[in-house]
Order: C-alpha cells, then sequence, then structure tokens
C-alpha cells in the first residue's frame, strides 16, 4: 500500500520524540503493538528484547512501542509496510483486509482447543500463510498467542446463543466475527480496543469478547457482571517485518531474529500456561460471576457458527484447507 496520511503521522510521531536517542547498537529494531504491558505479548516481546541483544553482544538494540502508543493493528501493520516500524504483530484477521485467507484461523470454533491450533500454526497450514505475507509487502516470521475469546457482558446470564439477543457487543472489525455474533442474535460493534473499558463503563456497549489474558490487563471485569468461557475464537497475532529491514541483515543476523523468535513464543506459552487459572480466580475474586459451558452448551453455540465457517471455508485457497484438514 501506499504511504498514506496514517503512516505520515506515525513517521512524524517516531520523529519528534517515540524514538530514542541513537545509541551504540549496530542495528535497531522498532517494535508496536497494541496490547497492554501486563499482557503476556507484551513479555515475549521483552524476551525477544532481552534474548537477541544478549545473544547479538548487544550489536542488536530492540525498542517496544506498547499500547497502541504508535496505532493500532491496522495502522500498525500499515506502518511496517512503510518500513517507519520494523516489526509488529497484529491480530492475523487484519490481514483479511488484503487478503480473506487470513480469516480462517480466527473463525468461530475451527480448532478443537489451544493444542489443535498451535499445530495447525506450526505445520504447514501456518507456514503457507507466513508466506502469503510477502505478497502484500510483509515478512511473516511466526506466530505469538492473543489467546482464546471468552465473553463478558452486563447482561447476564450467557448460557446459549440466544441469550444474547439484542446485547450490544464490541468485537473487533473483523467481518467473520461480526458475521458470527449477528447470527447468535447480538448487535456486534467493532471500535478500537483502546475504546473498549470506557465504552463498557459508559453503556455504549453491553458486551465484548476477548482473551483473558487482555480482560485482566485492561481490567475489563471492573466494568462488566458475567463472563461466560465460550472459548469460540483461538485468536492468534501473526509476527510480521518490513522486508527492506529484514533483507538488509545477513543470514546469521536473519537465523539470530528467528532464533530469538522461537524463544519468545516458548516463553509466552509458559507464561500463558501459568496465568490463565489465575486470571479466572482474580475474576472472580473482583465479583464477576463466571460460567463455564457444559460440551452440550459449547456445542449449541459451534452448532449456530456453522455457516460462518462454512462460508469462508469455501472462499479460500483449496491448498490452504488441504493443509488444514490434514494437520
Amino acid at each position: 500500500m501506499k504511504l498514506g496520511v496514517v503512516a505520515l503521522a506515525l513517521s512524524a510521531a517516531l520523529s519528534f520524540g517515540i524514538v530514542s536517542a541513537a545509541n551504540a547498537a549496530d542495528i535497531t529494531i522498532k517494535v508496536g503493538h497494541g496490547a497492554a504491558e501486563g499482557y503476556h505479548m507484551h513479555k515475549a516481546w521483552l524476551k525477544f528484547k532481552e534474548e537477541i541483544e544478549k545473544n547479538s553482544g548487544n550489536r542488536f538494540e530492540v525498542e517496544i512501542y506498547p499500547n497502541g502508543q504508535v496505532g493500532g493493528d491496522r495502522e500498525l501493520t500499515e506502518a511496517v509496510q512503510a518500513g517507519i516500524v520494523d516489526m509488529t504483530c497484529p491480530v492475523i484477521e487484519v490481514m483479511d483486509g488484503w487478503d480473506k485467507n487470513f480469516s480462517i484461523p480466527g473463525l468461530p470454533f475451527i480448532f478443537k482447543d489451544r493444542a489443535d491450533a498451535l499445530k495447525a500454526l506450526d505445520g504447514k497450514f501456518g507456514q503457507m500463510l507466513l508466506d502469503r505475507a510477502g505478497q502484500y509487502g510483509l515478512v511473516g516470521l511466526g506466530y505469538m498467542e492473543n489467546g482464546i475469546r471468552q465473553i463478558t457482558s452486563n447482561k447476564c446470564p450467557i448460557v446459549k446463543p440466544s441469550d444474547l439477543d439484542g446485547v450490544k457487543l464490541r468485537t473487533m472489525q473483523v467481518q467473520a466475527h461480526m458475521e458470527a455474533f449477528q447470527l447468535m442474535g447480538a448487535n456486534p460493534t467493532p471500535m478500537s480496543f483502546n475504546e473498549v473499558y470506557s465504552a463498557l463503563q459508559q453503556g455504549v456497549v453491553d458486551a465484548e469478547e476477548n482473551p483473558l489474558g487482555h480482560i485482566t490487563s485492561s481490567k475489563f471485569y471492573e466494568v462488566q457482571k458475567c463472563m461466560t468461557l465460550t472459548s469460540h475464537v483461538y485468536s492468534t497475532h501473526i509476527v510480521l517485518a518490513n522486508p527492506e529491514f529484514y533483507n538488509s541483515l545477513n543470514d546469521a543476523d536473519k537465523d539470530l531474529v528467528k532464533q530469538s523468535l522461537a524463544t519468545a513464543i516458548d516463553y509466552q506459552q509458559q507464561v500463558i500456561a501459568n496465568e490463565e487459572e489465575q486470571q479466572i480466580k482474580d475474576i472472580e475474586a473482583a465479583g464477576v460471576t463466571v460460567t463455564r459451558l457444559t460440551p452440550e452448551q459449547r456445542a449449541e453455540f459451534e452448532k449456530v457458527t456453522a455457516p460462518i465457517r462454512e462460508k469462508y471455508l469455501s472462499e479460500a485457497d483449496p491448498e490452504l484447507i488441504k493443509a488444514l484438514n490434514e494437520r
């Protein structure tokens, strides 16, 4: 995409004080993302920074800009295309603005659970999507987890799809997600992540859906009465780099980037495993009623959203679907 007004604004922001002063490092990597600093994905980027700086003898320096301070996922992806930011990791569905095949991993109930999702993303299916990023001025390097999405609400309880009838529910601006919630009877309301807390607080929306890590790190539980563990979407971040930056590295430094990223991704999974049960307890302790669906209740949500999966899979690259089915 051409460098537009948003990209120019981001460039100006980086030029006037976001970026630290020049230092002794040979290579500086600017990383931007939209999550809070308490979120496990930010912790993974800190691990990446630690690994690559240590193992390069400080030839590399990584500057991380969290909290959407350089823009939301879409803006950051465009900033990476334009070379304003070197690396980012948007939710993969952001890429469906360029290619609908990127919507597949985020389809509701496309994966049985986290293990099933990781098997697909770490295999041929995931690699094919990373390769497709090259068609859009990006280098796909891997996947960081966003999390398994759950529903919180001030209209309770939610134990079946029809309980969402008329509920104003914040979603990402992802067409498949909005269509799925429409089938459940909800009124999906897309908005930027950094607007969600105030929208819930002011009653602009009744509900939202996010992974546990976001619900806790952004304190959505302070302005919600109940949470249902629907686990309706496994949400992943795709790690993207600017081609000019990445291709300027020699082979050894490219390997160092990949190795450091792999270590960071493994570390993130350890953090998630340690955090999730405690996060549920913390949400309950805050006074939120937490509902765990029975297999039969979850199957009802899965059945209602089946047309969305069928629609998007029928429109996807057959080779990609073949790789998905062979996981």
